[in-house]
């Protein structure tokens, strides 16, 4: 279709193009690059392009808080009674299912101590129906950006076959803008459970008696004490970034644009939040080392055995005291790249 100030002609798109001569369609100028100001409040381009791969970085995120909730429990000696798939099937939420099934695999041949309460926290104990809901969610949010991906967001949209133009919204990109919140959403629970396990592996009172702030020489050393401040600082920022893009329409170009959904902003934080996520996923690693260098019990299942193995290899023990950054970064390459997705 040419459109020209007075009338409009049907033709296909090069004689169109060559018609409209090297500067100027239908009286307009051509624009000289893509319509970057709108990425910012609607379009589903930008939003699409940040959310896929913050979907595919939360998934890999569940993985990782498994394997590291399958070795917690092993390294606190705790029972796995909590990981029975009837228990989740009763529940009626399927995602919980398969979380549970997952967690059973991470734990075949582990070796509860006996030793533990019959209840353990609900950082250890509901970890397959946190981590459940936060694969429901994340299955939400793939098939919503899948279909944004696979779908046209084009204004206006021409059907030649039906002989019609249609002046629509299809860029507006409010389906992933919801999404990539409860995704940001998600991802921060994530992050609060990582940090619960953390702070659970440090006390002494709950940890199985290891050394507080697993220090190799308590008073004398800080041991973890640095990594854990600064884990809870990135979790506090992260339910600070957490609070919903979607809703926050305020109206624009001359109110043409009266409501839009930010959907590129929802996304691109998700994204920033699965980089925190894997910092805190790292922290707890590095936490679950030292423990075993300080008398913890080693993973007696096979999968968890191959974890530590790795982390044992990349990190040092903290004996004696050094900036850890770089070792929370290792630790966080060693277990991301063992997570699988999916």
């Amino acid at each position: 279709m040419r459109w020209t100030r007075t009338a409009q002609q049907r033709a296909d798109g090069l004689t169109a193009v060559h018609a409209a001569g090297s500067g100027e369609i239908s009286g307009i100028r051509r624009r000289r690059g893509p319509p970057v100001a709108h990425g910012l409040v609607n379009g589903t381009s930008l939003t699409s392009a940040a959310a896929g791969p913050a979907v595919a970085g939360a998934s890999r995120a569940i993985d990782v808080a498994l394997r590291l909730s399958a070795l917690l429990v092993e390294i606190l000696g705790a029972g796995t009674d909590f990981d029975d798939v009837d228990l989740l099937a009763a529940s009626g939420h399927q995602p919980g299912i398969v979380v549970v099934t997952r967690l059973r695999e991470l734990l075949d041949g582990a070796r509860p101590t006996g030793q533990r309460r019959l209840q353990e926290p609900y950082s250890v104990r509901c970890v397959p129906q946190l981590v459940g809901g936060v694969r429901a969610t994340v299955d939400h949010v793939d098939a919503e950006v899948s279909a944004d991906l696979n779908g046209v967001s084009d204004n206006p949209m021409f059907f030649p076959e039906l002989d019609k133009v249609v002046h629509g919204g299809n860029f507006l990109g409010q389906p992933v803008a919801f999404a990539a919140d409860a995704l940001n959403t998600a991802t921060v629970q994530l992050a609060n459970l990582a940090e619960r396990q953390l702070d659970l592996l440090m006390d002494p009172h709950r940890n199985g008696s290891l050394p507080p702030l697993l220090c190799a020489r308590p008073g004398a050393q800080s041991g973890m004490t640095g990594v854990n401040i600064v884990t809870t600082a990135i979790v506090a920022h992260m339910r600070r970034m957490a609070t919903p893009a979607s809703i926050q329409s305020i109206p624009t170009n001359m109110h043409n644009q009266d409501v839009v959904p930010f959907g590129s902003q929802a996304a691109l934080e998700a994204f920033r939040q699965v980089k925190r996520l894997r910092c805190v996923h790292g922290a707890l690693a590095l936490g679950l080392r030292q423990a075993v260098y300080l008398g913890a019990p080693g993973p007696a299942s096979r999968e968890g055995r191959a974890v530590m193995d790795r982390l044992c290899r990349a990190l040092r023990p903290i004996d004696p005291d050094r900036p850890l950054d770089g070792d929370v970064r290792r630790s966080a390459d060693v277990v991301y790249g063992e997570a699988t997705v999916g």
